[in-house]
């Protein structure tokens, strides 16, 4: 068993861990949840000494990574795991946002983020660096793939023992995207939310570091860099809209809190952002709390094809609620075969194969729009926070195939009229 140790940062810059019901303060442990009254712990700073030390400049000057705002993340030396993650493109989504009636359209592509092509990895770099100064040495977390394959990874950079816990009906690719680092997997017969459960368990038996667990805390505040990126790749300045997934609600707070979190120490100017949240018809539970003007979240039996945001049970969904609401943003879902079209409308526009998750964003980003609900003149960043590799299974069947024709030039040229044709066709339907 490992046990974990208290480790008092000396040059850190953050202080306690806080609950964020009831305030009450605790040291930097691996703990996630407040004695008294059980409510989410996370991380608090001294923003006076950020306002005083942290510049524009002295982030600019930092590692091409989520290590250049190292100041604002829960590590205590500067023996950070840095993989290269993060600074992933910021795209402006010119063809998608003429498609849709959009001004100002940005995609914060996170298909391509290092090492395995998901946000995850950020949260991962965070808790992993973490989990090693409190002196675990086996790390873990319960998974709908990304974060499986990402903390796979980055342990096995980190040269960390790692036992990750997954649904068995995962899609394949995120399966080998794990298998291939060689952890110990665990496949269990169940949903994400029942291996949420046994992996609990597992956290208070074995005392390894779970990421999403006892180390939650420290693993979610990576989550804040894809605000502060943006912020820094719009020429420090803020949005005035976002789109993004809603899992656990927890990408939703964090993207919140870096802002908030860039405007208290003074590195851009005060301004609302608008947050609206995207999540699909089978699993929705925050998005039918939003829809219904409830202030609690009742959980769900997921079913639906986007495994990476199945959480019937979200965390952070009531904390989800309430920045939807007080931004004046919103929350929706889309239905399945709209999470494909939405998947088809990225890749055919700009460019990017996105999975399940990112074609949920994209499909309410568009059902957004048409009910009115983004100025056209807003600039809005969606976030795209994984890549269509990991889940082709989506979009089987409902793409085309390819021309299989003879090494003849009338083979290639009876082949060519006929897909002319074929397009033709399709555009007098989108017509009609």
């Amino acid at each position: 068993m490992t046990q974990a140790k208290t480790l008092t940062p000396t040059a850190a810059t953050f202080k306690a861990l806080k609950c964020k019901e009831c305030g009450a303060e605790y040291e930097l442990a691996a703990s996630h949840v407040c004695e008294a009254c059980f409510g989410p712990l996370e991380v608090t700073y001294d923003y006076n000494t950020l306002r005083r030390t942290v510049t524009r400049e002295t982030i600019q000057s930092g590692p091409n990574s989520i290590w250049r705002y190292r100041s604002f993340l829960p590590v205590a030396t500067e023996n950070v795991i840095d993989v290269g993650t993060g600074m992933t493109p910021l795209v402006q989504a010119n063809r998608l946002a003429r498609r849709l009636g959009l001004k100002k359209l940005y995609i914060k592509n996170d298909a391509v983020n290092m090492p395995t092509l998901s946000f995850k990895d950020r949260v991962v770099s965070v808790a992993l660096s973490r989990a090693r100064e409190l002196g675990f040495s086996t790390v873990s977390c319960a998974s709908t793939g990304n974060l499986a394959n990402s903390t796979a990874a980055i342990a096995a950079h980190a040269g960390l023992d790692c036992c990750v816990f997954i649904p068995a009906d995962l899609e394949a690719g995120k399966v080998l995207g794990t298998l291939i680092y060689s952890p110990t997997v665990m496949a269990v017969q169940g949903n994400y939310d029942q291996v949420n459960r046994l992996c609990c368990e597992v956290a208070n038996t074995y005392g390894w570091g779970f990421v999403n667990i006892n180390l939650r805390p420290y693993y979610s505040e990576g989550s804040k860099t894809l605000g502060y990126e943006v912020a820094e790749q719009l020429g420090w300045q803020l949005p005035d809209h976002i789109v993004a997934p809603l899992a656990s609600g927890s990408l939703f707070t964090k993207i919140y809190k870096g802002f908030q979190e860039f405007i208290q120490v003074g590195l851009v100017e005060d301004k609302s952002v608008r947050f609206s949240g995207a999540q699909a018809e089978g699993c929705s539970p925050i998005a039918q709390a939003y829809k219904e003007g409830r202030e609690f979240v009742k959980p769900v039996k997921p079913n639906t094809i986007a495994k990476s945001i199945a959480i019937g049970n979200p965390a952070d969904g009531i904390y989800a609620l309430e920045i939807a609401r007080k931004t004046n943003g919103s929350i929706a879902s889309v239905t399945d075969a709209e999470i494909i079209d939405g998947i088809k409308l990225l890749a055919e526009t700009e460019g990017i194969f996105t999975e399940t998750a990112g074609g949920t964003t994209i499909a309410v980003l568009k059902k957004l729009v048409e009910a009115g609900k983004i100025d056209p003149d807003e600039t809005t960043v969606a976030y795209i926070t994984g890549n269509g590799l990991k889940t082709q299974e989506a979009v089987q069947g409902y793409i085309g195939e390819p021309l299989t024709i003879e090494a003849k030039l009338d083979s290639f040229e009876r082949a060519l009229e006929r897909s002319r044709t074929l397009e033709r066709l399709d555009w007098q339907q989108v017509l009609v």
